[in-house]
């Protein structure tokens, strides 16, 4: 075979180069990563949003928040009330369900072990947000806790992450809080993977169906690999909050850190 025609074989072997992922024509979609509780950064991150969405023009807007709203960092009680309040410039606004909020609305039956399971994960920031004595909090026992909390949560703020979705659907696009199952159509997920899984959907090869965008894990900047973007930056601990913007193809990132 002749150097041409070996060359020729070589280039139909190829793969054709992947199409970038779009969003429906007309729409822009903000997500912002895992919060936990920094209410600061996401009132900053939500301006910057603001600004950088009326100098690109008119579109159908959508945020999604991806979850983890709360935990870890100290305004949790706020970061709810925030997000409730949203409204323009935002014809969409969505929630996903973290694993945090999982834990939290479960510590809210009351049950001893769903709020000492809570606690160690974290939640312990989110009853100081809604204890507002941090003295009478720290003197309190686990069934004191397990007692008062209920009473010291809004129900309008239970009701607001009880209507969170597990995933939504834009386009070739899939926000999830946490990934998806390798193998198993977007469709047919499990919700204890959507809102908890992490190494199996990290280390897998190949696509799921969508490109996900997920916060769940952490990472120093974003993570962005051929059919994931990763956008849990550690906020609580960084200070650095991000969200993707997406619109037809295009795709950019805003964050808190100049």
């Amino acid at each position: 075979m002749s150097f041409l025609g070996f060359l020729k074989r070589r280039q139909a072997g190829k793969p054709a180069p992947q199409e970038r992922p779009r969003v429906p024509a007309g729409e822009r979609v903000y997500a912002i990563g895992d919060i936990h509780g920094r209410d600061d950064l996401f009132a900053e991150l939500l301006a910057r949003i603001e600004v950088d969405n009326g100098a690109r023009g008119p579109a159908r807007t959508t945020l999604i928040m991806l979850g983890d709203l709360i935990d870890r960092g100290p305004d949790s009680a706020s970061v709810i009330e925030r997000a409730m309040r949203l409204s323009a410039p935002f014809d969409d606004i969505r929630l996903l369900i973290g694993n945090h909020e999982e834990c939290f609305l479960a510590a809210l039956t009351g049950e001893l072990k769903r709020v000492r399971y809570f606690i160690r994960i974290g939640g312990d920031a989110t009853i100081k947000s809604y204890w507002r004595d941090d003295a009478a909090y720290a003197a309190a026992s686990f069934d004191e806790v397990a007692e008062r909390l209920p009473q010291l949560v809004p129900q309008s703020h239970v009701n607001f992450l009880g209507r969170g979705d597990d995933m939504i659907r834009k386009g070739d696009y899939a926000f999830v809080h946490a990934g998806v199952r390798p193998g198993v159509a977007l469709d047919r997920q499990q919700t204890s993977d959507l809102r908890w899984i992490r190494e199996e959907f990290l280390n897998a090869e190949g696509g799921f169906g969508a490109t996900v965008v997920y916060g769940h894990t952490i990472s120093e900047t974003v993570d962005e690999a051929p059919h994931r973007i990763g956008i849990d930056t550690g906020a609580y601990m960084t200070g650095r909050l991000t969200a993707v913007g997406l619109e037809g193809t295009d795709r950019w990132f805003l964050d808190t850190v100049d």
